[in-house]
């Protein structure tokens, strides 16, 4: 006779936001009702990421547009639930309005989601949350490669443009007026100067 199998009991994106934050402090996605871990980003991510959420928030403070979060939880799927933490995002006024704001995740996808790659991120992994943020009723991602020093502008999923250091990206409709030189996001690496004996 055999034993039945114990179902995996899925967690709901009101479970997942009152677990507690993970003690050696990496990070957590909730997807399709299980918690994903994930470890914490590398100096040169958090770095390129602050260099995003700036530029945005300069941009949404100038136009009085909207605001960016960093790493704020998003539901991109429900039935069972699947929560991401876009690394930057920008959530313009129309889309997500000062009177409505998230309490704890946001149920509505961003104008503008931003992916900066690890080296703990598949190629695979990127395209699935590329394909969840349009899914979820987004209308631009960038996703951000520093090893590359590329940016590639994405208005659907699977058609992705390309831009090297050397281009300038733009916002096109979702940020009208935005305009930054991709090398601006990237930091200029010095080699290490051993030190003295």
């Amino acid at each position: 006779m055999t034993s039945p199998t114990a179902t995996k009991k899925l967690l709901t994106a009101d479970e997942y936001a009152r677990l507690p934050a993970p003690a050696d402090g990496s990070q957590t996605e909730l997807v399709k009702g299980e918690v994903v871990v994930m470890s914490p980003p590398s100096f040169i991510h958090g770095w390129v990421q602050n260099q995003f959420g700036f530029a945005l928030e300069t941009y949404a403070r100038a136009t009085k547009s909207g605001r960016v979060t960093v790493e704020s939880g998003m539901l991109t799927e429900d039935g069972p639930d699947t929560v991401r933490g876009p690394d930057v995002a920008f959530w313009s006024f129309a889309r997500l309005p000062l009177n409505q704001t998230p309490v704890v995740f946001a149920n509505v996808a961003p104008d503008l989601a931003v992916e900066v790659v690890s080296p703990s991120n598949s190629r695979k992994d990127i395209a699935k949350k590329v394909r969840e943020y349009f899914a979820a009723g987004g209308p631009m991602v960038w996703v951000v490669d520093p090893d590359e020093r590329t940016v590639t502008v994405y208005r659907k999923p699977g058609d992705g443009k390309v831009l090297w250091d050397d281009a300038t990206l733009t916002g096109d409709d979702v940020l009208p007026g935005f305009s930054c030189a991709v090398s601006d996001f990237f930091p200029e690496l010095v080699p290490a100067t051993p030190s003295a004996p």
